[in-house]
């Protein structure tokens, strides 16, 4: 019999700017409640609406420069903005450990690092259908000024020449498609046989199966190869 392991997957989803990750994300862990979704620390400061612990775990540059030289962190980048964003490393691997499959949302960056230390990771890359429709997703926003849209074009090109190192791409044409997708790729990759752990074939099944087909094929009852069988031992 097959023997999988116990521990959870890791699951590393990254996209281009308004490629509607997060709220591909927020769906997915909707439908999902098994999975868990590791939450990031961050320097910036909060939104109006985010609640620290839920959306990220807010903190200042200092302690989160601090947090690097204690190598706290998975993975850490600095944004466009020169906000710092990380994930907690211990807090991972305890989810991992539990048997929990753990989300990721994190830039290409932090992706390849996360690669290096975790060979297994699932590497997810999320698209918008095309980049006018990412221009238009931007301008929609309102929040931009000229010079920080073109360097999110420049961002998004950049990430794009990055999908070789992903497993999946996936377009984000409607939520609950990009969505459907996802869940397929989840529901495939636990049925890797990395995620094999033993192959047991002296198992009662397996011993019981023997002693089936022999009977077919000598004629000698089940009782009679029992018996061979303990004496073989």
């Amino acid at each position: 019999m097959i023997k999988q392991k116990k521990n959870g997957n890791l699951i590393v989803i990254s996209g281009t700017t308004c490629a509607g990750k997060g709220t591909v994300i927020d769906t997915l862990l909707e439908r999902n409640p098994d999975l868990a979704l590791s939450i990031s620390y961050t320097s910036r400061p909060i939104r109006e609406g985010e609640t620290n612990g839920k959306d990220y775990y807010f903190i200042s540059k200092d302690e989160f420069e601090e947090k690097i030289k204690k190598g706290d962190f998975l993975e850490y980048a600095k944004s466009h903005r020169e906000d710092y964003y990380g994930t907690p490393k211990k807090e991972v691997q305890k989810m991992l450990d539990k048997g929990k499959d753990v989300v990721l949302e994190i830039n290409v960056d932090g992706a390849k690092y996360v690669k290096e230390l975790f060979p297994e990771v699932l590497l997810i890359f999320i698209m918008a259908p095309s980049m006018e429709e990412v221009k238009r997703r931007i301008k929609e926003r309102g929040k931009e000024s000229p010079k920080q849209i073109i360097e999110r074009f420049k961002s998004a090109y950049r990430e794009i020449n990055e999908i070789p190192q992903y497993n999946y791409v996936v377009i984000n044409d409607k939520v609950e498609n990009a969505v459907d997708k996802i869940e397929a790729i989840l529901k495939a990759s636990r049925c890797q046989v990395d995620r094999i752990e033993e192959i047991n074939v002296e198992s009662e099944e397996e011993i019981l199966h023997e002693f089936l087909i022999g009977e077919e094929f000598d004629n000698k009852p089940m009782s009679e190869r029992i018996k061979e069988k303990s004496n073989e031992n």
